[in-house]
């Protein structure tokens, strides 16, 4: 706007105009603040082009920050690098660190839920040996994806790294154990000496008090599982004695190093459906254990026993004629009175043995075993092993058995119970044992000492006449003896040449042996002739004439 100055009218004394203000709008919009306004632009988006390009920042919790070095650690995934380290810090807690992580943006999406993150580094194991290669590297840190779908930040990070990748497929399973010996993660899974798995992880239980185990079965072998699977610990050498004897257990050297777990199907049951992931098993001490879980006992028993139980044991067998009945379940004497000195047994026990036929197996159980009862059935307890002194109970038919029935105490049934041939033989031996206390064992030993004492006399006198000999075989007259019993040896000697076959006497029985052949021939001719002519005796011989025939006899 501009004023214009009033001009003067020399001539005129009329007075000039009153000036009027001109109003004009201004330009709303300057090229002037095109400079600063493209400035501004184009640093936002400098800033936000350096923060894109940065990457995402995540937060991981670990417990120490060993082999982590800020701006030089990297982040891998399947060993292809996606991120570094960008700063490690101690926790508000002073019980960990954070260590912050810068993700390359393009991978921002393995950021997931269930993602994992632990550090590679040198480790040995009985199990396995791994990260050697970062001795010459560096440790870096590994990240798994996760398979959820919401993004997360803030992580903890595992001190084990894992046996399995969770993108790797397989059955996951989970193994609940009393006690899991020396398996740890990373110990094999086999399935008849076949490794097909391994332990991913071992954590304890709180409020069950167990053992839990992670394991992954290999896809390929997944179909091997199924809901009926029995799985059992084969690390270590087991050495077990008890009323089976003693048994010898040695598994491969591998699983004695690092431990190891077997699975399969228990003998004469089916298999069932397929297992799936997350499936609960439980995890036996050893194979033979297996074998026992289909033993459903309906009722326990007590039996009294009237004498020592030293040798048997919780889980000792009860069998009836070698099969099979039972086991032990609890020895205390809170089952017992205070009037009665018995030794009270609690035992779990399964009837159904008994049945006999079909008719049997329709009856009722209490009735059948009530009659069982009746006939004689008795426990009583058998020497497992010799070498062990384990003891089990031996329930059978006993036939000379007193009569007894089947009655309750409590919440038990009271089976009745029998002698063992031990106690038997035990009151044999103490019946021996009086007897032999009854013989006059001190008036038999004072006669033995007697005699003891004779017979040392009589060798003190033996002695003497002994030394008396020798005494008497070294005189000199005893040495002379000697001469004259050799020159009667020579007399006898020519005395018995004499009778010799070349000897006088010799010949002169052989002169009287001639005489008396000729003697006996002489007689045998008489008495011929008296046989045949008696009166040859009165009239004599006849003379020699012509022969006359004789008849034959």
């Amino acid at each position: 706007m501009s004023e214009t100055a009033p001009t003067e009218d020399k001539g005129n004394n009329t007075p000039p105009p009153e000036p009027k203000a001109v109003v004009r709008r201004n330009r709303r919009w300057s090229t002037v603040w095109v400079v600063p306004l493209v400035a501004l632009l184009l640093a936002g988006w400098l800033v936000w082009e350096h923060y894109s390009e940065k990457g995402v920042l995540v937060h991981v919790r670990f417990e120490t920050a060993e082999s982590l070095v800020s701006g030089k650690t990297e982040i891998r995934c399947r060993s292809v690098r996606i991120g570094v380290v960008e700063s490690v810090d101690l926790a508000p807690d002073l019980q960990s660190v954070v260590v912050d992580i810068r993700v390359n943006p393009e991978n921002e999406e393995l950021l997931r839920d269930g993602a994992r993150f632990w550090v590679v580094r040198p480790r040995v194991s009985p199990s396995d040996v791994s990260g050697l290669g970062t001795l010459i590297t560096g440790s870096y840190i590994e990240l798994d994806p996760g398979d959820g779908t919401r993004m997360v930040h803030h992580f903890t990070g595992l001190e084990q790294p894992p046996v399995t990748k969770s993108s790797v497929p397989g059955l996951r399973l989970t193994l609940v154990a009393d006690n899991p010996g020396s398996l740890v993660a990373g110990s094999p899974i086999y399935f008849r000496g076949f490794e097909v798995g391994r332990i991913e992880r071992r954590s304890f239980d709180i409020n069950v008090r167990r053992t839990i185990l992670d394991v992954f079965i290999r896809e390929q072998y997944a179909s091997l599982v199924h809901e009926n699977t029995a799985f059992w610990n084969t690390s270590g050498i087991d050495v077990s004695a008890g009323a089976e004897g003693f048994r010898l257990r040695t598994p491969s050297l591998q699983a004695m190093m690092a431990g190891g777990a077997s699975f399969a199907v228990p003998e004469g049951k089916s298999a069932g459906k397929q297992a799936t992931n997350g499936t609960s098993y439980r995890l036996y001490p050893d194979e033979e254990s297996t074998r026992q879980q289909d033993f459903n006992p309906d009722r326990k028993c007590l039996v009294f026993f009237d004498q020592s139980i030293r040798g048997l044991k919780k889980g000792a067998p009860v069998e009836f004629r070698g099969i099979p009945f039972g086991r032990v379940v609890e020895i205390s004497l809170r089952h017992g009175t205070a009037d009665d000195k018995r030794i009270p047994v609690v035992i779990e026990v399964d009837p159904g043995i008994l049945l006999q036929n079909e008719v049997d197996a329709r009856a009722d159980r209490d009735v059948l075993f009530a009659k069982a009862v009746r006939e004689g059935l008795r426990a009583r307890l058998g020497t497992g092993s010799l070498l062990t002194g384990a003891l089990f109970v031996d329930v059978d038919f006993i036939p000379d058995a007193p009569p007894a029935e089947l009655t309750r105490l409590g919440e038990y049934q009271v089976l009745p119970s029998h002698s063992s041939g031990l106690v038997q033989l035990e009151e044999k031996v103490n019946a021996i044992l009086a007897k032999i206390n009854a013989l006059p064992i001190e008036d038999t030993l004072q006669k033995f000492g007697n005699t003891a004492d004779e017979v040392t006399k009589t060798v003190a006198e033996t002695r003497t006449v002994v030394e008396e000999a020798k005494k008497l075989l070294a005189a000199q007259a005893t040495q002379n003896m000697t001469a004259e019993v050799n020159a009667t040896l020579k007399e006898l000697r020519s005395s018995v040449e004499s009778l010799g076959p070349a000897g006088n006497v010799q010949g002169d029985l052989r002169r009287t042996l001639d005489e008396l052949r000729a003697a006996l021939r002489a007689f045998k001719t008489l008495s011929d002739t008296v046989e045949e002519k008696p009166n040859s005796l009165i009239f004599g011989r006849e003379k020699a004439g012509d022969p006359v025939p004789r008849a034959r006899k």
